[in-house]
């Protein structure tokens, strides 16, 4: 937490403590160490923003099921091409990558608007989300499909465990849309997300 979100956060619980002053002086100090580490409203926005749900931003390979009522011959599966979009009939090349499913919603209502089809009434979910990717020191690297939940230990296991040269203990992590690599604990419940890049290290003893 910076400073200035330190200070901002104190100050909204200062009449709290003030009302608190007949307590020992130790509970206040717990009660302060617990306001200086809960997370500040934009770091739970991109922890959100992270995770596969309604927040979650389309990129190429996703998959998504589209329903329009009454319209049959635009009902049904489209993936996100290379480029970002989707080729959706009497709507034409429709940008969905960067997009939610309800951005994109919009966005396709707006195109089929424009046509021949009157007042649409169009629905987005997901139906397949992209790969994710993980290399080095497994026995079967490469790309795998994603699921919700899936961990970095799952991601492993997937790939048929570590060789022997592996580093069992860490784990470089690329999140999609990153050019960096964290370093995590291997044994640490970390969450994996469409389009995440993971690499097994080699041990060097």
């Amino acid at each position: 937490m910076q400073m200035t979100e330190f200070i901002s956060c104190w100050g909204s619980v200062m009449p709290s403590l003030r009302r608190l002053s007949g307590l020992p002086v130790l509970s206040l100090l717990i009660l302060g160490a617990i306001v200086a580490n809960t997370p500040s409203g934009s770091a739970q926005q991109r922890l959100s923003a992270a995770s596969p749900s309604g927040s979650y931003i389309l990129g190429p390979t996703d998959r998504i099921r589209l329903k329009v009522y009454g319209e049959p011959d635009i009902t049904g599966e489209y993936e996100v091409d290379a480029n970002g979009n989707v080729s959706i009939p009497l709507a034409g090349q429709v940008k969905a990558a960067g997009l939610t499913t309800k951005q994109l919603e919009r966005s396709i209502t707006s195109a089929l608007a424009k046509g021949i089809v009157r007042d649409p009434r169009v629905n987005v979910e997901m139906v397949a989300y992209r790969p994710f990717y993980i290399l080095g020191e497994v026995k079967k690297s490469g790309e795998y499909p994603y699921r919700v939940g899936l961990t970095v230990l799952d991601a492993v296991a997937t790939a048929g465990g570590y060789t022997y040269r592996a580093n069992e203990n860490k784990v470089y992590l690329r999140r999609a849309g990153s050019t960096v690599e964290e370093i995590y604990p291997m044994d640490a419940p970390i969450l994996l997300y469409p389009g995440d890049n993971v690499r097994v290290p080699e041990r060097y003893f």
